[in-house]
């Protein structure tokens, strides 16, 4: 009897067993999604750059190490909540016949899917670079092959992944663009993704309600490309669709060109333009947006092109916009932020800037820096924040807290760092960052100020050819903004030359280890053969004035020759006391006038800003291999190029500026004097 009631037990909880899991598979496959919050879920978000998308042998074609377990673990334990995972099929399957794609490679892609997955990670695959590889000429050159070859990956794809969560995404193409009229690209992109959508919603499983991922054009944010999307999804009627654009921020600053060392008014405004108009066209709508890719152009050369502050503020604003227009994003990372080999971050400040902007928001100082000059007298440095609703609590200089009111002193939202305290650290000969002072606060990030002392950039003579030139530069402990370059009749010299401000990187790097500053050939390249004179602008605010001479291949520098100044015989008729006394009435009025011209360029630069925040502004959408030197096409922010206030603000220039005026009243009073005593005689 006992043996007879335990295998109808058993049996029972069998069938009920079987019961629940054909239940769980059903409800899996056929329950419906709240989009919405699919999409909150996503928050944050970071892509596999650089990997399954290299073109190449393998995935490590690009630099990056084979992918493993512990890497999609890291990512799921530095807080990201979804992942991108590019994926270009170009050289991995057939270009005609049956389109076979090799079935090693998918294992990869299936083995890191299924890893992100184990980790609770929201997951997107999608066809990368094929876009441009052969997708962009193939529907206008090729149309039904290509059209054909677009649709295996996908009927591939659907087939194998249908019965896998529903956390997958597919994104149906990455950055499409397309030979031929804005019109006919659109129609090609539209084409494209009615094949996607069909193919996915056809193929059974879990593929009947799983997300799709639909781009505008290029990614781009323009009224001209997220307007037709918005069609299409509304033509649609699906209700698990999400939009995707790419935000790479405005485009002077992204990369540090005609002048743009700041995160200024201009990049602000950028960032709502663009964000507002999404949010206003999908999300607002009922259509979630991703960011599939955000950061800075300039990173694709180095993340030093753009200074360490100005960098985590422009980061700090813009997820913080991003959020509050509920745009998910996910940052672009191919190699340069997380070292896939250690597993460690490159740049500690700026994970401690996401992690923290992704839950609130951060106070931001004017400078992260302070500069003392070591031939110059210390005096009190004050530093500005932006306390985002934060309250300053202890400054330290290391493990030592600072007492306010001897070593700093705080009025509003300014902190005043006492010439006592900066002359306490300051030790003879040395050059460079001398000290750290960590200003915390309630809440957000720390931020860390480098004291500095510099003297002024020396740059010596040299010569070398267009492929490498490099010019020999003591930096003494200074750091490089910028560059601007002209022709001696005061044209802009060089690419981008609607500026005069070349780009940092592409046209000019500064190698502070081994002590030079390199001209690109992407520089000479577009310099015609003759002088160019050359200033480079350092963020003490120091600037140094270089002369070279482009002759076809060569480059040599030109060094003016000092020449003594020869002093004339005053005579009876040279009107000297007349003259002394103009020019001593000039100097001693200039530093209004100075202050008059400065108050009005202000005036002058916050219309023009007021005004551009009102028009559109040029952006970046695609960073995956920038070489960008185009032209905006409104060309005005040429006009803002030579604006002084997007370079630090220090006390140099106006101590120049008083000891030339005083200089020159004194000669004056003497020459005058000497006239006088000479008439006498």
């Amino acid at each position: 009897m006992k043996k007879k009631f335990t295998l109808t037990m058993l049996i029972l909880v069998f069938l009920l067993s079987i019961t629940s899991i054909s239940t769980f598979a059903e409800e899996d496959s056929t329950e419906e999604i709240d989009i919405q919050t699919y999409a909150e879920n996503m928050q944050p978000g970071w892509n596999l750059g650089n990997t399954y998308d290299a073109v190449g042998e393998d995935e490590t074609a690009w630099g990056n190490p084979f992918v493993t377990k512990d890497l999609i673990k890291k990512i799921a334990d530095d807080g990201f909540k979804s992942i991108r995972i590019p994926i270009t099929f170009d050289q991995r399957m057939e270009e005609s016949g049956e389109f076979e794609i090799d079935e090693d490679y998918l294992n990869r892609v299936d083995q890191t899917v299924q890893w992100a997955l184990e980790e609770d990670l929201y997951v997107m695959i999608n066809i990368h670079h094929d876009s441009w590889i052969w997708i962009e000429s193939g529907m206008q050159d090729n149309h039904e092959q290509t059209v054909e070859r677009f649709k295996a990956i996908w009927i591939k794809l659907a087939e194998r992944f249908k019965d896998d969560s529903i956390k997958l995404m597919f994104e149906s193409i990455n950055e499409p663009r397309f030979l031929g009229t804005e019109e006919e690209s659109q129609q090609y992109l539209d084409e494209l993704n009615t094949h996607f959508h069909q193919i996915v919603r056809e193929s059974g499983g879990n593929n009947d309600t799983r997300p799709l991922v639909l781009p505008t054009l290029d990614t781009g944010s323009e009224p001209e490309k997220i307007n037709p999307l918005y069609d299409f999804i509304k033509d649609l009627e699906d209700p698990n669709i999400i939009a995707t654009v790419h935000y790479y921020g405005f485009w002077p600053f992204s990369v540090n060109v005609a002048g743009y060392t700041r995160f200024e008014q201009d990049t602000k405004n950028d960032i709502h333009t663009v964000f507002d108009r999404v949010h206003d066209t999908f999300t607002a709508n009922g259509i979630p947006t991703v960011i599939g890719e955000h950061g800075l152009l300039g990173f694709d050369v180095e993340t030093g092109v753009i200074q360490q502050g100005e960098k985590l503020k422009f980061f700090e604003y813009m997820l913080h916009y991003a959020q509050e227009k509920e745009l998910v994003h996910m940052l672009w990372d191919n190699g340069q932020h997380l070292n896939r080999n250690t597993l460690e971050w490159s740049d500690q400040e700026f994970l401690n800037i996401l992690q923290t902007s992704w839950n609130t928001r951060s106070a931001v100082p004017s400078d992260n820096f302070i500069y003392l000059k070591e031939s110059e007298p210390v005096t009190d440095k004050p530093i500005t924040f932006e306390l985002h609703g934060n309250d300053f609590k202890k400054i330290y200089h290391g493990d030592q807290v600072l007492e306010e009111g001897s070593d700093y002193q705080i009025e509003e939202n300014t902190i005043t760092f006492s010439e006592k305290l900066l002359s306490s650290l300051v030790t003879e000969d040395d050059l460079g960052t001398i000290s750290t002072l960590t200003v915390t606060f309630s809440d957000g990030v720390d931020w860390d100020i480098n004291v500095r002392v510099y003297q002024t950039p020396v740059l010596e003579e040299t010569e070398g050819t267009t492929s490498e030139f490099q010019i020999p530069t003591n930096f003494n402990g200074d750091q490089l903004a910028t560059m601007e370059a002209y022709y001696p009749d005061g044209s802009n010299a060089g690419p981008q030359d609607w500026t005069g401000f070349k780009e940092f990187g592409y046209a000019f790097t500064p190698n502070y280890d081994e002590g030079f500053i390199g001209l690109k050939d992407t520089f000479f390249n577009e310099i015609e053969d003759g002088e160019v004179d050359l200033t480079f602008h350092f963020w003490s605010g120091e600037t140094v004035d270089y002369t070279i001479e482009k002759d076809r291949e060569s480059i040599t520098t030109l060094v003016e020759e000092e020449t003594e100044p020869v002093e004339e015989e005053a005579t009876e008729d040279d009107p000297v006391e007349e003259e002394t006394e103009n020019d001593s009435t000039q100097e001693e009025k200039s530093p209004d006038k100075e202050e008059e011209a400065t108050e009005k360029e202000e005036s002058e630069s916050t219309d023009q800003t007021n005004e551009s925040s009102e028009e559109e502004m040029p952006t970046a959408a695609d960073n995956d291999n920038h070489t960008d030197s185009e032209v905006p096409s409104d060309q005005q922010i040429a006009s803002k190029s030579n604006e002084n206030n997007r370079l630090p603000d220090t006390a140099t220039t106006s101590f120049n500026t008083m000891g030339i005026g005083l200089f020159s009243l004194l000669f004056g009073i003497g020459s005058l004097f000497w006239y006088r005593k000479k008439k006498t005689v």
